[in-house]
């Protein structure tokens, strides 16, 4: 059997009290929530600006965010009339010879015309566009005062005078 420990002994040269299981949870617990607090303030970033710059002689802080700080009216407003330019055209205005000329001497359109005599099937965009451009030059032929028919008459013209010079005809 064990003897019983000597009061003055215990009094005297005590043990530090062992801290129980709960009460050292407790402390990891605090100590966590001590540190999970660091960091910045929420809005330091918006607020963190202004306070360095009030320090630089008092001029108006700038305000941090990026783009046109040009007011933009929220409600409808009348405007003043203002003339909308019109729409440039692709092309500058030329006079109808002019640009019958430049249809007439159209490359694609010359090509697409040669493979249509042929016999060859053209896409319907591109088909389109050539009839559309050969509306355009009847238009300008009418403005003119030009037909298609000037050109047979010459040729049947230059024909029968042909004709009378192989007969033999004054």
């Amino acid at each position: 059997m064990k003897q019983p420990t000597s009061a003055g002994r215990s009094k005297s040269g005590a043990k530090a009290h062992r801290k129980t299981r709960e009460e050292i949870n407790q402390e990891a617990r605090d100590r966590k929530r001590e540190k999970k607090h660091r960091g910045h303030a929420p809005g330091s970033r918006a607020t963190g600006a202004t306070a360095g710059s009030k320090g630089k002689g008092g001029a108006q802080a700038k305000d941090p965010r990026i783009g046109s700080k040009k007011p933009i009216p929220l409600g409808v407003t009348e405007a003043p009339a203002k003339k909308q330019p019109k729409p440039k055209s692709e092309k500058p205005m030329l006079s109808p010879q002019a640009e019958l000329d430049m249809l007439e001497n159209d490359e694609r359109l010359d090509s697409l015309l040669e493979r249509l005599e042929e016999g060859e099937t053209i896409s319907a965009e591109d088909q389109a566009w050539v009839d559309a451009k050969l509306d355009r030059i009847d238009e300008l032929m009418q403005q003119l005062g030009l037909s298609y028919d000037d050109d047979d008459e010459e040729e049947e013209e230059g024909q029968e005078d042909m004709m009378r010079l192989l007969k033999g005809g004054n």
